[in-house]
């Protein structure tokens, strides 16, 4: 059970990473996003491919995901810049697939290597400092760090003004330019940091399991990580993780659950369908979700409150 409970942990850490992302790009920003699972696999791929294939440092490779994520989100958003939320989410989709595709027909150094064949052997940071037991822990404390690093960054940047005129944009595009904002600049380069965010999580995901194929970053990711902002509401990063850890523990509880063997696919196939049950209730009677978004109050200078009358002040 203390296995199981690190283990869960650790991908609820990971997924904290795309949700954290999400969160950001569409809680803040109102981009709906549905090749969020893009930027997962581009950052698995990039650090594996860099540690496995190339041999090069488990640091490097991480920094080379982060920066592939980015990348990735600026070619992704510099057509589309313009268009309105709705086409975004058609677009990424296709974006996503289309990565997808081309991962799963591109050998990589070899004819069974990469493609539909995948990636094996990927290393593990620091794993001959640690017993296999020892190691486990590790890469938990090593996913908080990461986790706290991205909560911590995506929360200032959300206090910035940079980050007011991303809400803004969420609110009315058409305010934000008549106040005389870049509206194109400030979706490009939300997907921008999304992106890397996503491919941070992608990059500790692979060199978690050591091994990595197309078939892990189907559609079905995406929307599992829409599951968990939607769940534990937009726009709030401490919902986001609430939300990752609800969806997780409710996919990986099936195995608990003791079944003749004929009827482990529909008890598995179940999950989904509690996860999509729970989204509807939220909905229902939760629409700001489990955790909503704190909405921040400016006054006047001074102490005046914006409703108040000439020569009224808050009281201190």
């Amino acid at each position: 059970m203390i296995s199981f409970l690190v283990y869960l942990l650790t991908i609820v850490g990971i997924y904290g990473l795309m949700s954290l992302s999400l969160s950001f790009q569409y809680g803040r920003t109102g981009l709906v996003n549905f090749g969020q699972v893009a930027f997962f696999m581009v950052g698995a791929y990039a650090s594996s491919i860099a540690t496995a294939i190339l041999g090069w440092p488990i640091g490097v490779g991480f920094i080379l995901a982060i920066v592939a994520g980015g990348v990735l989100g600026a070619l992704m958003a510099l057509p589309i810049g313009d268009l309105r939320q709705d086409y975004w989410g058609i677009a990424t989709l296709a974006a996503a697939e289309l990565i997808r595709i081309i991962f799963l027909n591109t050998n990589l150094g070899s004819d069974y290597v990469g493609a539909s064949y995948g990636i094996t052997n990927i290393p593990a940071p620091f794993q001959g400092l640690f017993t296999t037991a020892q190691y486990g822990y590790f890469y938990l404390a090593l996913v908080v760090v990461c986790v706290g690093a991205a909560y911590w960054l995506v929360t200032w940047l959300d206090r910035t003004p940079y980050g007011r005129l991303l809400k803004g944009i969420r609110e009315s595009d058409e305010v934000a330019r008549a106040l005389g904002k870049d509206v194109r600049r400030a979706r490009i380069s939300a997907l921008i940091i999304g992106g890397a965010l996503a491919a941070a999580g992608g990059s500790i995901y692979a060199h978690f399991v050591g091994f990595i194929d197309p078939r892990f970053f189907l559609p079905m990711e995406t929307f599992l990580v829409w599951a968990m902002v939607i769940m534990g509401g937009p726009g709030n990063n401490l919902g986001a993780l609430v939300g990752t850890l609800v969806v997780e523990f409710i996919y990986n509880s099936t195995r608990f659950i003791d079944v003749p063997s004929q009827y482990s696919a529909t008890v598995a196939a179940l999950r989904m369908v509690l996860i999509g049950v729970l989204i509807i209730l939220v909905i229902l009677y939760l629409p700001r979700g489990l955790v909503p978004e704190r909405k921040r109050r400016y006054g006047r200078p001074g102490g005046v409150s914006p409703s108040a009358r000439p020569g009224e002040r808050h009281a201190s």
